[in-house]
């Protein structure tokens, strides 16, 4: 962690690029793991199937009812990863993190700059008028939620399966990328893709990897930390900040 410490210190622009790992810590479960959200089917159905945006089309009910189990955690809170992250960008010491996370716990522990790859549960909008809606309107409502205006669904804004990146984010998070000195990549398998492309725009001089298992991207790495990203990340801003705890 004291060599992470130092690259951090010696870096003029950091960009963290963070996957399902980083908010595993606070409660929410990955996709690929042991319990994760690819073990959770519903009936004869994959998850893969039912968070796809044609499913989503064809039984919107069926749709909510998993959504709303498997996929919205209201009540999960910043973990050490989180916390540390937006200290560093508070101090001046990270540009911005980039993530596949729908959970918006990066904006929850105050970080400012925050490229959304896949959107988040926290924005939902009407599919025919396109009014904005909080998360309560779909954690607080049964069945399919319907826009109190025109009676249009309502959609939470990420990205299902089939579907597109939200309009900039990846062009946002590529050119961020492509700009960094260090780039930190934390719980993410790196096999997720366009996500995991990222790293191909990275030219700066360290590239760090954080996570409990190998990416193909390890051999690239000025440092590979096999292990926790709260960990990591916490320890490395407690040597760099001495008020983080």
């Amino acid at each position: 962690m004291t060599e992470l410490a130092e690259l951090i210190k010696g870096s003029k622009n950091t960009v963290f690029f963070g996957g399902a790992g980083v908010s595993t810590e606070s409660g929410i479960p990955d996709f690929r793991g042991a319990g994760g959200i690819y073990t959770k089917k519903y009936g004869t159905l994959s998850p893969e199937e039912i968070i796809s945006g044609g499913f989503f089309a064809r039984d919107p009910e069926t749709f909510f009812d998993y959504y709303r189990t498997h996929l919205v955690f209201p009540d999960a809170k910043p973990n050490r990863a989180h916390r540390a992250l937006a200290s560093l960008e508070a101090a001046g010491m990270l540009a911005c993190v980039v993530t596949q996370n729908i959970d918006s716990l990066h904006a929850a522990a105050g970080s400012r700059r925050v490229i959304e790859l896949h959107g988040t549960t926290a924005r939902n909008y009407c599919v025919r008028c396109k009014r904005q809606f909080g998360i309560e309107a779909v954690t607080e409502s049964r069945g399919v939620p319907r826009c109190p205006d025109c009676g249009g669904i309502v959609r939470p804004d990420v990205t299902l399966y089939d579907e597109a990146l939200p309009e900039g984010a990846f062009e946002a998070a590529a050119e961020a990328t492509a700009r960094a000195e260090l780039m930190i990549v934390g719980g993410t398998s790196l096999s997720v893709y366009p996500a995991a492309s990222l790293v191909r725009y990275f030219s700066g001089r360290d590239l760090v990897i954080i996570n409990y298992t190998e990416t193909h991207a390890d051999r690239l790495a000025s440092l590979v930390i096999h292990g926790s990203v709260g960990d990591a990340l916490g320890d490395a801003a407690r040597e760099l900040l001495p008020d983080f705890e």
